[in-house]
């Protein structure tokens, strides 16, 4: 166990494994203890609503880490990342209303069936890049979007609806359990991606988004990442539509559609393309904007401002979205978790920068 001490401003990595490695500092390890500590008590400290919110931005930055595989380490751009999160939300729904089995094991079959799932259809396009890719996902997802709708085993319009409260023994009505079940999955998957981008996994993806002819021209299979990529995403993705299920207890089409892979896509942009922790900030990002969205049309609503309060609440989410992201991509392209990383580069450098 290393010692804590004080260390000179600047970095002085002498070797590959050192710019590896995690905590350079006591003061990280430190930090991130004591930020687990304090997501750990917090449900103790907040009241109904914002323990709701939490535990969507929860869920939602666990699908943002899978894209971040996809669209973030590969390059890849996907926008059926709605339809792999609504079919481990509905794969877990149905197992649990019509098979009666228990959460425990409906949401890891649903991440199992949406890898399946994303590989048979992306395999067209296991060879192809960018915007073939996009269109092959955008076709997915609408599709996707239909055939819930029409299938008898989905609900149709109406949804599904668990009647089953309960995971190993505990009581889902509880938004604190619902909350430590995300919790510790969240902390699980995203300790489990930073590790993955520490090894030759994670060093294949970096050089397949930056030159695949060169990295295919160095041994490293092309398809063979792709694939890889669009599994481990659609992997995290299904799991945490399955956890959305466990969150809601009901569920319905209009919650998974097209505007959800834009939602996703978003998170990563605005939280930075690449990062594990920019996902997590970006997915955390977008439930705020949402409930902030939602609070100012109250607000124009009950003084008359507004003509159909629902109509504008759904265009004003598409245009601030879109204003965010622009300003994001051309003053920002790293997003928040570049502003974070030049906040801690100022200290560790101070009083020299």
């Amino acid at each position: 166990m290393s010692k804590l001490q004080i260390y000179s401003c600047g970095a002085f990595n002498e070797s590959y494994i050192k710019n590896l490695t995690l905590f350079t500092t006591g003061f990280g390890r430190i930090s991130l203890c004591c930020g687990l500590l304090f997501l750990a008590v917090l449900p103790f400290l907040c009241c109904p609503y914002v323990l709701f919110l939490l535990n969507t931005a929860g869920i939602y930055a666990m699908a943002a880490v899978g894209l971040n595989f996809l669209t973030g380490s590969t390059g890849q751009i996907s926008l059926g990342q709605g339809a792999s999160f609504g079919i481990g939300a509905y794969t877990t729904a149905i197992l649990v209303s019509k098979l009666e089995l228990s959460f425990f094991l409906a949401i890891p079959a649903a991440g199992t069936l949406t890898v399946l799932f994303a590989i048979g259809f992306c395999i067209p396009a296991a060879r192809l890049r960018f915007i073939y890719l996009a269109f092959i996902t955008l076709a997915g997802q609408l599709i996707f979007d239909h055939l819930i709708k029409w299938m008898p085993l989905t609900g149709g319009q109406e949804g599904l609806i668990i009647n089953e409260s309960s995971f190993l023994g505990l009581d889902l009505n509880d938004d604190r359990i619902v909350y430590y079940i995300v919790f510790l999955c969240l902390v699980a998957f995203t300790w489990m991606a930073v590790n993955l981008t520490r090894t030759s996994y994670g060093r294949a993806f970096s050089a397949l988004r930056i030159n695949p002819r060169a990295t295919e021209a160095l041994g490293i299979s092309v398809v063979k990442f792709r694939m890889l990529s669009i599994a481990m995403s659609s992997f995290y993705t299904g799991l945490a539509g399955g956890l959305f299920t466990l969150h809601m207890l009901a569920i319905t089409p209009e919650l998974f559609n097209l505007w959800l892979s834009i939602e996703f896509i978003a998170m990563i942009i605005i939280g930075g393309l690449g990062s594990i922790s920019g996902s997590i900030m970006g997915a955390c990002f977008i439930v705020i904007l949402n409930e902030f969205l939602i609070f100012l049309t109250d607000i124009a609503t009950k003084n008359d401002l507004l003509i159909d309060p629902a109509l504008t609440n759904l265009a004003l989410r598409e245009f601030s979205l879109g204003i965010i992201i622009v300003l994001f991509i051309l003053f920002q392209p790293k997003g928040l978790y570049g502003i974070w990383h030049n906040i801690i580069l100022y200290f560790r450098r101070w009083p020299f920068s």
